[in-house]
C-alpha cells in the first residue's frame, strides 16, 4: 500500500469533502433519480439516466476519498528537521532570472495549491529543492529551459 502523506488540515480536508458527498450531495441526487424514475418509461428517461450517471459519480467520488483516507499518513512538523529543505517547509527563493523573491510551502501533491503558494513535493521545484541547503543554487528544468534559484530562508 503506498501512503498519502497529509498535514492534520489536509486530512480535515478530505473528511470535510467525504462528509459533504455521503451525506448532502448523495441523498439529493438520489432525490433526483427516485423522482426521474417516477415519470414512467426509463428506457426512454432522459433525466432518470442523467440522475443516475451523477451518482454514480458522487459513489465513485467518495470510494476514492475513502480510499485516501485509509492511506493517510499524518506528518508531523516537530518531526522535520529545519536544516534542509524537507516537506512542510517554507522555503524564500530568490529567482535569479527575475530578480523576484518567492516564497512557497512545500506540502503533499494531494495539498498543493498555487493560489496558497502551497508546491507539491513532486513538482519539479519540489522535486529540486528538497534535502537542498540555506544559500545553495537550484538550478530547475522547464520546458522553456532552466530557471535559476538561490535559497534565502528556511522554516518550519
Amino acid at each position: 500500500m503506498q501512503y498519502e502523506y497529509l498535514t492534520r488540515e489536509g486530512l480535515q480536508k478530505i473528511k470535510k469533502e467525504l462528509h459533504d458527498y455521503k451525506f448532502n450531495r448523495r441523498p439529493e441526487v438520489s432525490q433526483k433519480v427516485a423522482a426521474a424514475r417516477e415519470h414512467g418509461d426509463l428506457k426512454e428517461n432522459a433525466e432518470y439516466h442523467a440522475a443516475r450517471e451523477e451518482l454514480s459519480l458522487i459513489e465513485t467520488k467518495i470510494r476514492q476519498l475513502q480510499d485516501r483516507l485509509s492511506r493517510a499518513r499524518i506528518i508531523k512538523e516537530e518531526e522535520i528537521p529545519d536544516d534542509k529543505i524537507y516537506i512542510l517547509t517554507t522555503v524564500v527563493l530568490k529567482d535569479l532570472d527575475f530578480d523576484e523573491i518567492l516564497e512557497y510551502r512545500l506540502v503533499s501533491p494531494a495539498e498543493a495549491d498555487v493560489a496558497e503558494n502551497k508546491i507539491s513535493v513532486s513538482s519539479p521545484l519540489g522535486q529540486a529543492l528538497l534535502g537542498r541547503k540555506l544559500g545553495e543554487r537550484v538550478e530547475v528544468p522547464v520546458p522553456a529551459g532552466m530557471m535559476n534559484y538561490e535559497i534565502l530562508e528556511i522554516r518550519k
